[in-house]
C-alpha cells in the first residue's frame, strides 16, 4: 500500500498545474537548500576543532551537550515558522477500502524524509565520525549518543506538528507558552536555574550509558502515536462538510476620516490588515523584529563594521514596509478590478499606501529609540535609516509593486508561503538594502561617520519633498500596467 501512496504522490507532483510556474523560485530554493546543506556539512566536519579552539580546557562533546537544548529550541522555532505539515489528498481515499491507519502512517512517515530532518544529519554524523576517527572516542558510546540526539531532533519534528495543529489558527493561545519559554531562558541566562546545563548533564549520562538511547527513541514513538491519534480523529468525510464558523469584526476605523481624500483607502487597508491572517501577521512580525538589533548592537564583532548597522536600521524601522509594501497591490487582488473600474483617483489609492507605510516607519522608529542605550550614534543612524525608508525605499517598493500580478490568499499563514511572490520581490532587495549600505560605507570611509549618517537623512528628506512628483510618476506607471495586473489577479493559481 505504501508503494501505491508513493506512486500517487509522484504522479501528483508531475501532473500538478503549478509545476511549471515560479520556476525561478524553485531554482532559488534549490540553491538555498544546497547552500545550507554545505554550511551544515562544513560545521559538522569542523565543529570539534572550532570548539576545541574556543574552549581549550573543555571536552567538545560535553560542550555540545550543554548547548543542545538551545539548538533544539531554535530548531523548533524555525520549524514552526518555516516547515509545512505533510499533506495528502485524503478525500478520494475515504471512499476506498483503505484503512485509515495506513494513510495516517504514510503521512507521518513521509514527514521523516523532510529536508529539515536530513539537514541535522549533515551536522551530527560528521561530528560523530570526527570524534571516533580523530579523537578515539568509544565507538559504542558515540553511536548511542548520535542515535539519542537524532531521536530528539525527530521528536522536535513531531512536536512541531502538534503545536501547529493546536496554535496556528490561534497564535494568541501560544503567548503563555512563549512567556514560559522566555522566563526559562532568562533564568538560564542569569544562572538562577540553568535548564540547559541539566539537559546537557542528561546527555552526558546518555553518552556514558549508550543503552539509554532507548529513552529518546521511546519519546519519539510516543509523539508519533500522539500525532497518529490526532490525525485519525480528523479522518472523516463529514469533517470536511462542516461549515466553517467565523466571528465578524465590525471595527470601522472611523478616525481615519480626518485624513481627507485618502481616508477611504486607508480605512480599507486597516480593515484588510485587521481581519485577515496573513497581513495581520506582518504586524506581529514587525514588533518581534524590533528586537533584531539586540543581536548586533552589543556584539563586539560588528563594532568595526558600522555600515552593517545601516542594514539593521533599515530592517528595524522598515520591516512592516518590507513585509507589507512588497505585495502592494496584490493584497487587493480580489477586488482590484473593481477599484480600477470605478471613478477612483489612482493617485489617492497610491497615496494611501504611502501614508500607511510611512506611519508604520514612524512608529517603529519611535519604538526603536531605546537602542540609544548602545550610543547616540546608533539612535541617529536609526533615525536616518527611517528617513531614508520614508523618502526613498517607499517609492521604490511601490514602483516594484507595479510588476506584481499574482493574487494572495489573505487567510493563509505567511510562514513558508510564497504565494504572490515573483521576481520583483527578490530583485527589489538590491536597491532597498544594498544602495544605502554602499552610500554609507563610501562616505564613512572617505569622510566621516556623521557625514555618512547625514547623507542618508538628506536623501530621505529629499524623497519626502519630491513625493508629489514621485506619486505622479507612480500613477502613470500603474496606469500603464493596469490591464496586465488585472489579468494576473484573475488567475487562481499560486
Amino acid at each position: 500500500m505504501f508503494k501505491k501512496f508513493i506512486w500517487l504522490e509522484w504522479k501528483s507532483f508531475f501532473r500538478s498545474a503549478s509545476l511549471g510556474k515560479s520556476l525561478g523560485l524553485k531554482i532559488l530554493m534549490a540553491f538555498l537548500a544546497l547552500y545550507f546543506s554545505g554550511m551544515f556539512l562544513f560545521f559538522g566536519i569542523f565543529l570539534f576543532p572550532i570548539i576545541k579552539k574556543i574552549y581549550p580546557e573543555g571536552d567538545p562533546l560535553l560542550i555540545v551537550n550543554r548547548f543542545a537544548l538551545i539548538y533544539l529550541t531554535l530548531e523548533l522555532i524555525f520549524r514552526f515558522m518555516l516547515q509545512t505539515l505533510p499533506v495528502l489528498d485524503i478525500k478520494p481515499l475515504m471512499v476506498q477500502p483503505i484503512r485509515k491507519k495506513k494513510v495516517v502512517n504514510f503521512v507521518l512517515i513521509k514527514s521523516l524524509f523532510s529536508y529539515y530532518n536530513v539537514l541535522p544529519l549533515l551536522l551530527l554524523v560528521p561530528f560523530g565520525i570526527y570524534c571516533i576517527v580523530k579523537e578515539s572516542y568509544p565507538v559504542g558510546n558515540i553511536l548511542g549518543w548520535m542515535l539519542g540526539m537524532y531521536a530528539l531532533i525527530l521528536c522536535v519534528n513531531y512536536l512541531n506538528f502538534i503545536i501547529k495543529k493546536r496554535f496556528t489558527e490561534n497564535l494568541k493561545a501560544l503567548i503563555p507558552v512563549v512567556i514560559i519559554g522566555i522566563a526559562l531562558g532568562l533564568l538560564d541566562y542569569l544562572k538562577i536555574f540553568s535548564v540547559s546545563i541539566y539537559f546537557g548533564k542528561s546527555l552526558n549520562i546518555l553518552y556514558e550509558n549508550p543503552v539509554l538511547a532507548i529513552v529518546p527513541v521511546a519519546l519519539l514513538i510516543g509523539l508519533y502515536f500522539w500525532n497518529q491519534i490526532n490525525l485519525k480523529g480528523k479522518f472523516y468525510l463529514d469533517a470536511h462538510l462542516k461549515g466553517k464558523k467565523q466571528s465578524v469584526d465590525t471595527k470601522e476605523f472611523g478616525w481615519t476620516r480626518r485624513f481627507g481624500s485618502i481616508a477611504p483607502f486607508l480605512q480599507q487597508d486597516l480593515k484588510l490588515i485587521w481581519r485577515n491572517k496573513r497581513p495581520k501577521t506582518t504586524i506581529y512580525l514587525s514588533f518581534l523584529f524590533l528586537l533584531y538589533g539586540l543581536i548586533f548592537y552589543p556584539n563586539d564583532a560588528y563594532q568595526d563594521m558600522p555600515a552593517f548597522f545601516v542594514f539593521v536600521g533599515i530592517f528595524i524601522t522598515g520591516i512592516f514596509m518590507i513585509n507589507f509594501g512588497q505585495f502592494v497591490p496584490s493584497w487587493d487582488a480580489s477586488y482590484y478590478p473593481m477599484i480600477m473600474a470605478q471613478n477612483i483617483p489612482l493617485r489617492q489609492y497610491l497615496a494611501s499606501k504611502m501614508g500607511l507605510i510611512t506611519f508604520s516607519i514612524v512608529v517603529l522608529a519611535i519604538l526603536s529609540t531605546p537602542y540609544v542605550y548602545f550610543g547616540w550614534n546608533i539612535l541617529l543612524l536609526n533615525i536616518a535609516c527611517a528617513l531614508y525608508n520614508m523618502g526613498v525605499n517607499v517609492p521604490i517598493l511601490l514602483y516594484a509593486g507595479s510588476f506584481n500580478k499574482k493574487r494572495i490568499d489573505l487567510d493563509k499563514s505567511p510562514f513558508m508561503n510564497y504565494q504572490g511572490t515573483g521576481a520583483s520581490q527578490w530583485l527589489v532587495g538590491i536597491p532597498l538594502l544594498l544602495i544605502p549600505i554602499f552610500f554609507f560605507w563610501l562616505f564613512n570611509k572617505f569622510i566621516s561617520y556623521e557625514i555618512a549618517v547625514a547623507f542618508l537623512a538628506v536623501l530621505g528628506i529629499t524623497g519626502l519633498i519630491l513625493r508629489p512628483a514621485l506619486l505622479r510618476f507612480l500613477e502613470q506607471r500603474y496606469r500603464k500596467r493596469k490591464y496586465v495586473m488585472i489579468q494576473g489577479f484573475k488567475q487562481k493559481g499560486d
